[in-house]
């Protein structure tokens, strides 16, 4: 749908042109190139050209016709008002005829060599319709200063040597104003433009203009100077030198939002990457009243204010201090809850450079900092995750927030790895391991006491966050004597599935902390066997006193070897059973290859089991009481443990009372919650094995250090 500003812009430009125009004039040139064009369409494009061609003969015309040439240059800075007009402006040569005009060259003198004001309108007209064209794009920037618009722009920036004080005419003000807005929009992001407006003189007049006594003039110069400024380090120096700094600093007082607003952003352009600029800008008195602006109503200015806080904060800086000392800190923390997500941004930034002084820290974290930055984490821009991470690392660097980090569940936050960028995440690793440096002596205790007598919830997001943070010999302390592992559990058993998610994976950090576990980690062979006979003797009839029948074959075997390693055999061989004198011992339920396999353990003390023969070996060796070998077999079969088939392996476990492959499938289930925790089973099996948790927590976290078995190699 058409634009109803355009159209009513476009309407008033048609009967402007039909006034002017003479019934003999012939448009039809203009109106066979839009044969397909809408009749507004054409009836501005008519118009357009027609105020171009009045612009273009005036100027050289002796007896122009000064009224059409005003009206011209009046229609066209309305007409460029509206963005989708600005092209066919530009294509129509309006530029050039524009340019002409910014220094009229017929003045009629008023009072010896001041011009008539109807001269400044119709400067101002063409000011402000070079601004707004520059303003659309930066390739109609370039062609504005190729058309010579630099140099008469200065000059109207001077203009008011001769009658711009107090009683100028609204026109010369306004010609001024709309010069300095050319300035700012044909250097936007332009460097060579910057450079060219240096070059020719524009710098002085701008820093003049900061003390003109209109307002708006005084803005905006302000604008101007914060544009070119903008990474030029030779205009920033120019304007630091012709004393622009006092009077931006004064005009961070102005109660005017714009002012202040074009004021603090300039400043800001000048110090940035500037330490000696920023210093002369502290020096200028500027602290203050930056960290007045952070209250503004104007959210833009609010940006700039903490933003430049945040460079007043640089780390080559000493006045971290003396910001949050004359009030910086509580303004930035409710900034962080604005819903301009810049505003945040900034802010953030300013807290994270202030952070990194020891003697802030303390101070935010009171006023609710930490709260605040690390709801922050959620949002899904890179950058404002990143300085509010940035900004909690500095935080994590003083005990005292410790415990208000793991009050306000930070320690999940950061671990919820939401992160969108690596350096985030870089971050975060390294603000949690500040604070698991931090977890002894009167830290631990305070979590401790905390732990015993707060309210519910902050009793198990300190027990969450222990289980992470704690050095593992305090694991007893903690999860024992202070009842830790009973909040974890609980919070297995009743809540979500994320806070379950959270209980499972401290309980398995907590199980790993407390021990390198390994299913071969194993009670050895019962007696313990200090002499095998060695893997010769296998299945050999040299000294033989035994016979064993297995799918019908012999196996030779000694018993001496046999009642030393096994229970099962010595009660076999040396009690009241009828094989104590048999030469013959028939084996019906194991197969020979099992059996085998066996024989081998025990005559030295050493096999490789295979995954196809774990299960079967198992069951030998629990019927036999080989407790050295079943401790590897459930080793063997621990590593096909997967999401599939985790109640099945329980359930062996259970059978064969292998206690090994039991813990080893609950450190699984911790691992793997997540994944395990979209099965429709799963809910109620978690139910069932919490007494194993429980068992198995409070088993390596009570075992004594000299007590942990060898490994079995």
């Amino acid at each position: 749908m058409e634009n109803p500003k355009r159209q009513r812009t476009t309407r008033l430009a048609a009967r402007n042109l039909k006034r002017k125009l003479s019934p003999n004039t012939d448009v039809a040139p203009i109106v066979t190139q839009f044969i397909d064009v809408d009749d507004e369409h054409l009836d501005l494009v008519v118009a357009i050209r027609r105020h171009v061609e009045v612009l273009n003969s005036c100027f050289s015309d002796p007896d122009f016709d000064r009224e059409a040439v005003n009206e011209a240059a009046a229609d066209i800075a309305d007409l460029a008002k509206i963005d989708e007009n600005v092209e066919i402006i530009v294509e129509n040569g309006a530029i050039p005829a524009l340019v002409k005009y910014m220094e009229c060259p017929w003045p009629l003198e008023v009072g010896g060599d001041v011009p008539n004001s109807c001269d400044h309108k119709l400067e101002r007209d063409c000011a402000i319709a070079l601004g707004l064209i520059a303003a659309i794009q930066p390739g109609y920037q370039q062609l504005i200063v190729d058309a010579g618009a630099i140099v008469p722009t200065v000059k109207l920036l001077k203009r008011r040597v001769i009658c711009g004080g107090p009683g100028g005419c609204m026109f010369v003000n306004a010609s001024i104003r709309r010069a300095a807005d050319i300035i700012t929009n044909i250097a936007h992001d332009n460097p060579r433009i910057k450079t060219n407006i240096r070059v020719e003189g524009g710098i002085p007049p701008l820093v003049e203009l900061l003390n003109f006594p209109d307002v708006k003039v005084q803005r905006a110069a302000a604008g101007a100077l914060r544009t070119i400024s903008f990474r030029n380090d030779e205009n920033k120096t120019q304007i630091v030198e012709l004393n622009a700094l006092p009077t931006l600093v004064l005009m961070l007082q102005s109660k005017d939002s714009s002012v202040h607003g074009e004021a603090i952003g300039a400043i800001g352009n000048l110090v940035h990457s500037s330490p000696d600029i920023k210093k002369e800008v502290i020096r200028a008195g500027a602290l203050q009243p930056v960290i007045g602006l952070l209250s503004s109503t104007c959210l833009e200015t609010q940006r700039e204010a903490a933003l430049l806080i945040g460079q007043f904060a640089a780390p080559d800086s000493d006045c971290k201090v003396h910001i949050a000392q004359r009030g910086a800190i509580t303004p930035l923390i409710k900034m962080l809850e604005s819903s301009d997500e810049q505003v945040v941004e900034m802010s953030a930034f300013a807290l994270g450079r202030l952070a990194q002084d020891a003697h802030n820290q303390a101070g935010i974290a009171h006023r609710g900092g930490i709260i605040s930055l690390l709801n922050l984490l959620d949002v899904k821009t890179g950058s404002v995750q990143h300085n509010a991470a940035f900004a909690l690392y500095g935080l994590a660097d003083n005990e005292e927030n410790v415990a208000d980090f793991v009050k306000a569940g930070g320690i999940q936050k950061l671990q919820d790895d939401n992160f969108t960028v690596q350096p985030t995440r870089d971050c975060v690793v390294r603000t949690l391991k500040r604070l698991q440096n931090k977890i002894h002596g009167p830290v631990l205790n305070q979590l401790l006491y905390l732990m015993r007598t707060a309210e519910k919830t902050i009793q198990i997001r300190i027990a969450l966050a222990l289980a992470h943070l704690c050095d593992p010999k305090d694991g007893k302390l903690i999860f024992i004597d202070n009842n830790g592992v009973e909040f974890l559990l609980e919070l297995l058993y009743f809540s979500s599935i994320k806070q379950q998610r959270y209980s499972s994976s401290a309980l398995y950090e907590l199980a790993k902390k407390a021990t390198s576990f390994a299913p071969e980690d194993s009670a050895p062979s019962s007696p313990t066997q200090q002499v095998f006979l060695g893997e010769e003797f296998v299945n050999n009839p040299t000294l033989s006193d035994v016979t064993f029948l297995i799918d019908g074959k012999q196996f030779y075997a000694h018993k001496i070897c046999l009642v030393a390693s096994s229970d099962i055999f010595r009660a076999m061989f040396d009690g009241l059973y009828k094989e104590r004198n048999a030469q013959n011992v028939e084996i019906p339920n194991i197969r020979w290859e099992v059996f085998e396999l066996m024989m081998r353990f025990i005559y030295s003390g050493r096999i490789n089991i295979t995954k196809h023969l774990a299960k079967d070996l198992l069951v030998a060796a629990d019927q036999y009481l080989l407790q050295g070998l079943k401790r590897q077999c459930e080793y063997t079969i621990s590593q096909e443990i997967c999401l599939d088939n985790i109640p099945e392996m329980y359930e062996l476990a259970d059978t064969f009372n292998a206690t090994a492959l039991r813990r080893a499938c609950t450190l699984f289930v911790l691992e793997h919650f997540t994944k395990l925790s979209s099965q429709l089973w799963f809910a109620k099996f978690v139910k069932q094995i919490i007494p194993e948790i429980r068992s198995y927590i409070t088993d390596i976290l009570t075992r004594p250090v000299e007590a942990s078995p060898p490994t079995v190699v």
